[in-house]
């Protein structure tokens, strides 16, 4: 597992159907279940005619946090749910695991404290998602 400036990324070596199936089912064990699926090499064929290789979004979510953050501040929902994406790469995948504190900054709400709960919770639960996909045998090294 990388932390990049924007994200949590991961190389498995498992082909990119196998890859989603993966993310999801770690995303499951921290309490995230997967809101909204984009795959966009389709969307992007249809839509303008342009070949893409095999991406998709996934839009994850854990009720509990994403309740305590829109009670709190309604406009915290902008910046829900906690996108994932997954794509080919090669003969293998990469899972790219949205850092929620980067995404409360960005957001401009990286001050209010109850916030910054809400995320560093997100993140502490999104970076063992990224670990766990880290530590199985379809890893990259």
């Amino acid at each position: 597992m990388t932390t990049g400036a924007l994200a949590f990324e991961v190389k498995l070596t498992t082909p990119y159907d196998r890859a989603i199936e993966l993310v999801t089912a770690a995303l499951k064990a921290e309490g995230f279940g997967v809101l909204t699926r984009i795959d966009v090499h389709t969307t992007l064929k249809e839509k303008i005619g342009e070949d893409f290789r095999p991406y998709t979004i996934l839009g994850a979510c854990n009720p509990t946090l994403a309740h305590r953050a829109v009670s709190h501040y309604a406009e915290a929902g902008l910046l829900l749910p906690c996108n994932v994406t997954v794509e080919a790469d090669g003969k293998g995948s990469v899972v790219r695991i949205a850092d929620p504190d980067v995404m409360l900054s960005v957001g401009g709400m990286d001050q209010d404290p109850a916030l910054h709960s809400v995320a560093t919770e997100a993140r502490v639960r999104l970076s063992r998602v990224a670990e766990a996909l880290s530590a199985l045998p379809e890893a990259a090294c």
